[in-house]
């Protein structure tokens, strides 16, 4: 993912600054969890020391202008930050707020939507709320 990222910021003329590069590092390796900026500025700043919080956000929202990445606004809880820019869905958990992929059937993808409804898409976004396995499990437990 790492390869793929630095290869779209270079083809939409985004320089490789050390910051950057400590910021997609953190990305990446968070990138399961669908990370805040707060969650990345300080993975990020163990390999940049001065990195501030103000070039991390700047540069997310940067990434997900040129569409390398998306972001994820929420009402009730931090943006997040996602590596998948295909057609999924996402599972987010009321409990402990984590954020999985599930892949979309075609039915419900962009753009074999689009192409039914004679509709230009330019963007998706799918999710389910609900609780995880982990969750179901402590709720389960408490009820005991």
């Amino acid at each position: 993912m790492k390869d793929s990222i630095l290869k779209k910021m270079k083809e939409k003329g985004l320089k490789h600054t050390p910051q950057r590069l400590a910021i997609v590092d953190a990305f990446v390796e968070q990138n399961t969890l669908h990370p805040g900026a707060r969650l990345i500025h300080r993975e990020a700043k163990k390999k940049y020391r001065g990195l501030s919080f103000s070039t991390v956000y700047l540069t997310l929202n940067e990434l997900s202008k040129h569409g390398i990445i998306k972001t994820l606004e929420f009402d009730r809880m931090e943006n997040r930050f996602d590596g998948n820019v295909d057609d999924h869905i996402n599972l987010i958990c009321k409990g402990c707020r984590k954020i999985s992929d599930y892949e979309a059937p075609p039915v419900l993808q962009g753009q074999a939507v689009g192409k039914k409804a004679q509709f230009l898409v330019t963007e998706s976004r799918l999710e389910y709320y609900g609780y995880c396995s982990e969750c179901i499990e402590k709720l389960s437990a408490r009820s005991r």
